[in-house]
């Protein structure tokens, strides 16, 4: 059985190398769609009895991991030094410094490894991340999967 929660965050970005409108500081409307896999949990008087994963726990999760991390928060690549000093720049900005370049991507990719732990085996029914969707507009996204035989 495969289960999805959506959720929705601000943020800014830009992409430095990029050569029209994207490599200027900006911001988007994010959603974030995750996936997981599972088998429908059969245990009377349990809350989750008929479920995969209670969709609340799958939105707490995403909360504390990572959305609540990203929201409203400038996500810069460490390598855009210009960016990342003029951030630090600012007192209490809410900076998020990323190994690579805040793609569509790279954030699907960046999500997916950080919330694969959270949700594995939550309730003891085979649950597993499936995958994260990323939009960065309502007509663009990006989708980081499991790979194979993992």
């Amino acid at each position: 059985m495969l289960i999805t929660r959506r959720l929705e965050f601000d943020a800014g970005h830009r992409i430095p190398d990029h050569k029209s409108q994207c490599r200027h500081l900006h911001g988007h409307r994010y959603a974030i769609e995750i996936t997981l896999s599972g088998t429908i949990i059969n245990k009377a008087g349990d809350a989750a009895n008929g479920m995969v994963m209670d969709f609340s726990q799958v939105k707490e999760l995403a909360m504390t991991h990572l959305v609540g991390r990203w929201d409203h928060a400038f996500l810069v690549y460490e390598g855009d030094r210009a960016i990342v000093d003029f951030l630090a720049s600012i007192p209490d900005h809410k900076t998020v410094i990323l190994d690579r370049v805040p793609t569509a991507e790279n954030l699907a990719r960046l999500a997916f490894d950080c919330l694969d732990a959270v949700y594995r085996d939550t309730y003891g029914n085979q649950l597993r991340l499936a995958q994260v969707r990323l939009y960065e507009t309502p007509n663009c996204w990006a989708d980081a999967t499991r790979p194979q035989g993992d």
